[in-house]
């Protein structure tokens, strides 16, 4: 059986990965663990055989104020974690980092594993400073996993996809550009981290789905299950393509951002 400590109690990701694993409770015993204060520090990490990280700030604006707790969160806690995981005999540590720490919001040509890093974010800085730090940690009986998913979605999830979802409910109109994104449902991330967990694995992954994103396939798919009337139209088109790379929002939504296949 695979002793399993998720750092990051309620987290929408970590909550799914307990819950999908509660599927078989024959072959792992989980455990969510509260990172908030400082009780986490006095938890025997010596019960389990893997770690896997998912505490982390995401999802807020980004202001110079919370600098210091991105880099605090996201980098410092992530590298504590990981050495009291190391000092106490666990055998694997799986870090969720994030797209992110390329840096770009899109791009023409897909990010493959030569890509450089260039983030321009706290969070996507304070994850890529975070991934080196637990890099060096590694050792034989130390194995280091980390995850650089695409954008994560599914019922209830956090994140753009949901307030775009509610947007369209209100506006009821929608654009038909075409785009590709690289993204991943809750479902099959869960499914990868097991098979990552199950074989051991070390070094960088890239979970996605097998297809690309459209938004305006999947927001018609959206609101068609959900009975929503809307109105899609070629007509914003033109102007959407030109602020592309220029307004962050419209980029964010209709830019072509994915991983290599």
């Amino acid at each position: 059986m695979k002793r399993i400590l998720i750092t990051g109690k309620g987290s929408y990701i970590g909550t799914s990965f307990r819950k999908y694993l509660e599927k078989y409770p024959q072959e792992y015993q989980v455990r969510e663990l509260d990172m908030m204060g400082e009780g986490w520090r006095e938890h025997d990490f010596s019960q389990y055989d893997v770690v896997y990280h998912v505490a982390g700030i995401a999802h807020i604006k980004e202001k110079k104020e919370n600098e210091a707790l991105y880099y605090k969160v996201n980098r410092d806690l992530v590298l504590e974690v990981a050495k009291k995981a190391k000092e106490a005999g666990v055998k694997q540590f799986v870090f969720m980092s994030s797209m992110s720490v390329y840096g770009l919001n899109h791009s023409k040509l897909p990010i493959t594993r030569e890509s450089e890093c260039h983030p321009n974010t706290y969070y996507g800085k304070s994850k890529l400073e975070a991934e080196k730090l637990i890099q060096n940690l590694e050792y034989s009986e130390f194995k280091v996993c980390i995850l650089r998913p695409p954008m994560v979605y599914g019922k209830d999830a956090p994140g753009n996809l949901n307030k775009l979802f509610k947007a369209v409910r209100s506006v009821h109109v929608f654009p038909t550009i075409r785009n590709k994104r690289s993204s991943i449902t809750v479902e099959k991330l869960v499914k990868e981290v097991k098979r990552y967990v199950d074989e051991e694995a070390r070094g960088i992954y890239y979970p996605q789905n097998d297809e690309y994103m459209c938004t305006y396939e999947i927001v018609k798919e959206k609101m068609e299950e959900e009975g929503v009337c809307v109105v899609y139209t070629s007509f914003f088109n033109p102007l959407i393509r030109l602020l592309i790379g220029r307004v962050g929002l419209i980029t964010k939504c209709f830019g072509d951002l994915v991983y290599e296949k």
